[in-house]
């Protein structure tokens, strides 16, 4: 057991100390402007919360960032409030720019968490996962802070075997991170 501890400790200390790999985990939060687009419905979006972490895995000019976000999404449909709470695993790809600047774009696979529509649960109202396409601008601190504009867009149709329309998510997040833990070369 100690000779595979040691081991991992030389291949680790290999990979994040002699090249061009960096690693980085920490916490992101922050505020949703959410909506859900339904077919011949009248809606209007919602304010929520995300929250979550993240791991990132930096090759010099990209990056690839998944992440486990809880996030309340939802829309007001006919004066009736709409809530859906989803825990979300995106897989951002990031591409560096200048000055920690990064473009990012990747796939998001949410799984409902809670659904209520006026205050009643449990209420089948949606599938129990979504697809979207995330993509966004962040900046990253040299000191470990990280912030991000993020548009999600519904690829999946979500609507239950009840529903006669389509319902798709759209999500505008803004976020702010803190990378805790942070290894290779600076």
């Amino acid at each position: 057991m100690k000779k595979i501890t040691l081991l991992l400790i030389i291949v680790l200390h290999a990979l994040f100390v002699h090249s061009q790999v960096k690693f980085a985990a920490g916490i992101k939060g922050g505020v949703n402007f959410s909506k859900l687009d339904v077919n011949s419905i009248s809606t209007s979006g919602k304010t929520g919360y995300h929250a979550g972490a993240f791991a990132l895995f930096r090759f010099a000019k990209i990056g690839l960032q998944p992440e486990v976000i809880l996030s309340q999404q939802g829309s007001t449909v006919n004066l009736d409030d709409w809530q859906l709470s989803y825990i979300n695993i995106p897989l951002i790809f990031k591409i560096y720019l200048a000055a920690g600047v990064n473009l990012q774009m990747g796939p998001q696979f949410g799984f409902v968490n809670k659904q209520e529509l006026d205050g009643s649960s449990g209420a089948d109202l949606v599938k129990s996962s979504d697809i979207s396409a995330g993509l966004g601008l962040g900046w990253e601190a040299p000191f470990g802070l990280t912030a991000d504009a993020r548009y999600n867009i519904g690829i999946t149709d979500n609507s239950s075997g009840s529903a006669s329309n389509a319902v798709k998510n759209q999500v505008f997040q803004l976020s702010i991170g803190f990378k805790i833990i942070r290894l290779g070369k600076k």
